[in-house]
């Protein structure tokens, strides 16, 4: 679990993830500048953190590679909420998770968690965030 993979920076698209300083992120932005006169084209790559919310930044080479972090989307029922967690089954493998509610809950769902519905996670780097609800069938 956790894994990440790497990928080149000219592949990188927005809405696709990065690891900037160890945090997986979402990419919202990239932009290109041409070469100059001896060097290589360089992309400045604009993404927000998945766990913090955080808007971070970094340079790259278009030719150099970046770490990608490897995304797991699973299913999990909400078995209760505390003021502080909400604790998830996973659909799979029956296993237990407890989820910060600041920071492991999107905040758009926050009010709408309910013990007994299904939520679709995300487990990557070793953490875990509830995503969305589920509706029925899904």
């Amino acid at each position: 679990m956790g894994d990440k993979t790497k990928v080149q920076v000219s592949k990188l698209k927005p809405g696709r993830y990065i690891i900037i300083d160890d945090e997986p992120c979402r990419i919202v932005n990239i932009t290109v500048s041409s070469p100059g006169k001896h060097g290589s084209a360089k992309a400045r790559i604009e993404a927000v953190g998945i766990f913090d919310g955080k808007v971070r930044s970094i340079v790259k080479p278009t030719s150099a590679e970046v770490d990608v972090p490897i995304i797991d989307k699973k299913t999990a029922q909400v078995i209760a909420i505390t003021p502080d967690t909400v604790q998830i089954m996973d659909m799979e493998t029956y296993e237990m998770f407890e989820v910060p509610l600041d920071t492991g809950v999107a905040e758009e769902i926050r009010d709408q968690l309910k013990e007994g519905i299904n939520v679709e996670y995300w487990e990557t780097l070793g953490r875990i965030k509830i995503m969305r609800i589920k509706g029925e069938g899904e």
